[in-house]
């Protein structure tokens, strides 16, 4: 395996462990070397002297200004939004560091004094933790934004934004948030003129399904070369065919004959939707005008994206994020490497000249579809796609595989981890020597996911494969202004 240290300290991205790759005075330029150490505090105590209230602004709402809600819906979707980019970036690199440290510790419980947790490397851990990587972009970032419609502070019901309050306390109200550092300005506009439509409109917003009313959530993707979809959720609570045509005509209408028309989408998709959340296989989405797709250039490759297919959502962060799997995952010639909760299929077909053969396994459908065309588009013959649950199909896939060919596993799950069967089949295949984890929640249901993975054999739980090792970690910051950061952990065994 090439030493991802070595490689990514040429691209400037990792010097001295434990330091950060940003100059100061200037925006994050990843070719200068790497300056200050890492941040001596928690997330928690900078919150804190930021915003010695806590969180104030989550209590009953009460009338104020403008600017205020503003920047109280600000502290909660943004909350890092006050500090320096180079204080965020030190915050998030102290609570990775916080975070291993715990998940080492109990991992030596559990292991005693063994070879099984590595050598000591620096920052107190046994693995080595490599400097944060930050973000290309800080502000507007986000190809994809998802807005709600509800009641604005001032009442009113067509209101389309971000939430702030708690459905709890029932003081939730619906906020503009053009001013968000994360919201790309297109994504802004196309929700200020959903609402104008919302506001001409004749018929009611949808605020609880049991209220009726058929207006929904709004959701922005774009790509870099200012494509823009948009996708608009309905209620139909009983209409008729003929009613929900007369819906969707005044839609289309409005965003390409009238005020709308100034968004220039590239595309407008309509989706009929009972449920809070509906799949296109639950509930197909409805092309209203334009293409279907929107696509994305990403090292090198020409990708696909659907309405709901998962893809990164800072773009640029993304080609630097999977740069750094590439290296860590040690994929060469002689590899066979599992693609798991692969999307949109850009790990695995980045990689793919690298290594023999690709098997990417995801659970959305339409997902699938876009990696196979991406595969197909870029001449890329060596990778399979699998649609459907990774628990229920790597298993079928790893008793498929007849000969015992190093195997180099990714995983890329969503917030809630990996299924257990899923980690039982990566822990029982003695073939996957590698193991790269790529978590954006590694404090929640992941750490689960890494104890069982680094455990002692355990029969009882059916993890009988020898453990794996923790030796790297990386994280990577996708998401500038939001406590949220990517950890790329390299195990094995």
């Amino acid at each position: 395996m090439r030493n991802p240290r070595l490689f990514l300290s040429r691209g400037g991205f990792f010097s001295k462990p434990g330091l950060l790759p940003w100059d100061t005075g200037r925006p994050p330029d990843l070719s200068q070397s790497l300056l200050g150490r890492a941040y001596k505090g928690s997330f928690t105590s900078v919150i804190a002297k930021k915003h010695p209230s806590g969180q104030k602004y989550q209590k009953k709402q009460r009338p104020c200004k403008d600017d205020s809600w503003q920047e109280r819906l600000a502290d909660v979707v943004t909350p890092l939004w006050r500090l320096s980019y180079e204080a965020q970036l030190k915050v998030k690199f102290e609570a990775q560091k916080k975070l291993l440290q715990s998940l080492e510790s109990h991992l030596q419980v559990l292991h005693g004094v063994s070879d099984m947790v590595a050598t000591p490397q620096s920052e107190g851990l046994h693995c080595l933790l490599h400097p944060i990587i930050p973000s290309p972009t800080t502000t507007g970032y986000r190809n994809k934004s998802t807005f709600s419609v509800n009641r604005s502070p001032d009442g009113n019901p067509k209101t389309v934004g971000y939430y702030l309050g708690t459905w709890k306390d029932g003081n939730v109200v619906c906020l503009p948030c053009n001013h968000l550092k994360n919201i790309p300005e297109k994504h802004s506009q196309v929700a200020q003129y959903y609402e104008v439509f919302l506001r001409q409109s004749s018929v009611e917003p949808c605020l609880l399904f049991h209220e009726g009313g058929h207006w929904r959530e709004l959701v922005v993707r774009t790509n870099r070369q200012g494509h823009t979809m948009a996708i608009v959720t309905f209620h139909p609570q009983g209409l008729s065919e003929e009613e929900l045509c007369v819906q969707k005509v005044t839609l289309k209408d409005f965003f390409t004959k009238g005020p709308g028309a100034v968004c220039e989408l590239t595309s407008l998709y309509f989706q009929e939707s009972t449920m809070t959340r509906c799949s296109h296989q639950q509930s197909p989405y409805q092309l209203l005008f334009g293409e279907p797709h929107i696509f994305e250039d990403l090292l090198g490759l020409k990708i696909r994206i659907s309405p709901d297919a998962f893809f990164q959502i800072n773009t640029a962060g993304a080609e630097m994020l999977y740069r750094i799997i590439g290296e860590l995952s040690g994929v060469n010639s002689e590899s066979l490497l599992l693609d798991i909760c692969c999307g949109t299929g850009v790990i695995g077909l980045s990689l793919a000249q690298r290594a023999s053969q690709v098997h990417g396994i995801e659970l959305v459908e339409q997902a699938v579809e876009d990696a196979r065309w991406t595969a197909a588009f870029n001449g890329v013959t060596n990778c399979e796609f699998h649609a459907g649950r990774a628990e229920t199909i790597l298993p079928q896939l790893l008793k498929s595989q007849k000969d015992e060919k190093l195997t180099v596993a990714v995983v890329n799950p969503a917030r809630a981890g990996l299924h257990y069967r899923v980690v039982r089949a990566i822990r029982n295949c003695r073939a996957i020597r590698t193991l790269v984890f790529v978590s954006c929640k590694p404090h929640g249901e992941s750490t689960r996911n890494f104890i069982e993975l680094c455990c002692p054999p355990d029969s009882a739980k059916q993890l009988l494969g020898d453990p794996f090792v923790l030796r790297e970690a990386v994280p990577v910051d996708l998401f500038p202004h939001t406590q949220h950061c990517e950890l790329v952990l390299l195990f094995t065994r």
